[in-house]
């Protein structure tokens, strides 16, 4: 079983900067994806960000080139890097981990974040 952490949401001004953080621990040997999703008031859950174990990414259309997933093996932890916010980007924010690279497989959950960006 696979335990995840978040942090580092908060409230940022529109333009603004945030980093999210996600520590795993538990079975991590077993983990062979992680990623971000987010959900705002009223929307479904939407994918944003997913980094495999061998290093691929892929990025939801309305985050490419502002923000940025990496991860760091040693600490056992996943960050997305948040630049050039928008209010848009407002929700909580979930990091997730599964045994196969497919997001959709995905079945370990942290409690969220909330991330807020004013206009």
């Amino acid at each position: 079983q696979v335990q995840l952490a978040e942090s580092g949401g908060g409230l940022v001004q529109a333009g603004g900067s945030l980093r999210l953080s996600c520590a795993a621990s538990g079975s991590i040997f077993s983990i062979n994806a992680m990623g971000w999703y987010r959900q705002a008031p009223g929307k479904q859950r939407e994918l944003v960000a997913v980094i495999t174990s061998g290093g691929i990414t892929i990025y939801a259309d309305s985050v490419k080139g502002r923000f940025t997933i990496s991860k760091d093996n040693a600490k056992n932890t996943v960050y997305l890097q948040m630049n050039s916010l928008k209010p848009e980007d407002t929700a909580v924010y979930y990091c997730a981990a599964g045994t196969r690279s497919d997001p959709a497989y995905f079945d370990s959950w942290g409690q969220g974040t909330q991330v807020t960006v004013s206009s």
